[in-house]
């Protein structure tokens, strides 16, 4: 299976940090936040990753080559000067990705979680969903007990708790060979297969953290080095 780690947003929030440094190569505990995935996607036998970038893209190829010293494949979908948000990154890399479902990551988020347990979709998508964080306490979306993701209206009609969305899910291509190509997020995307009950999920209990301001960036290396 190929996985494409998200990399191209600016990063506002990180700001002054990504006004030099893309976000997902500002370093945690001497490694650089996409290092984790790379390493962890390699331990779970994935051979190539690809990877979107535009703001400072660059750099990327500069500090990750051709990834072979990870044990991987790297492959560059350039953006150029402006991102194409989530879903229109991911379309744009489709020729890179091939016609199997692939797994797509958050490039500025960090986890323990074990890529060798992450299911194929029982539908076209398959989430993995956390615990609500402290600065996303609504939630993104429910699960029921077959493991068929819910919107917001579904799972408080049938009384479930919300979970937020992990930024580590499975997709398959078709998902996205139907869409216009341009700038547009992956979560009306995802809402839309939910209406169509095409979606599967999982609940990950482990580490997870959205390194969304440089404060949090402090605290996840606290806990790396403790």
């Amino acid at each position: 299976m190929k996985a494409m780690i998200l990399a191209a947003g600016r990063g506002e929030r990180m700001r002054p940090l990504t006004d030099t440094t893309p976000k997902p190569l500002l370093k945690v505990a001497g490694k650089m936040l996409i290092e984790y995935h790379l390493y962890n996607l390699a331990r779970a036998g994935v051979t190539e990753v690809v990877i979107n970038h535009a703001w400072l893209g660059e750099q990327f190829q500069q500090m990750l080559d051709d990834g072979e010293r990870y044990n991987l494949k790297i492959s560059y979908s350039d953006e150029g000067n402006s991102a194409l948000e989530t879903a229109g990154g991911i379309i744009k890399a489709l020729p890179l990705l091939g016609a199997e479902p692939f797994i797509v990551v958050n490039g500025d988020i960090w986890t323990d979680y074990d890529y060798r347990e992450l299911h194929q979709p029982a539908g076209l998508i398959h989430l993995v969903l956390v615990d609500n964080p402290l600065h996303h306490p609504q939630g993104d979306f429910g699960l029921d007990h077959g493991g068929v993701v819910l919107d917001q209206f579904q799972a408080q009609s049938n009384q479930l708790p919300l979970l937020t969305y992990s930024g580590i899910g499975v997709y398959a291509p078709e998902i996205f060979t139907k869409l216009k190509s341009g700038v547009q997020p992956l979560a009306p995307v995802i809402r839309q297969a939910i209406t169509r009950q095409q979606v599967s999920g999982e609940h990950f209990k482990g580490q997870w953290w959205d390194i969304g301001t440089p404060e949090r960036l402090l605290e996840l290396e606290r806990l790396i080095l403790e």
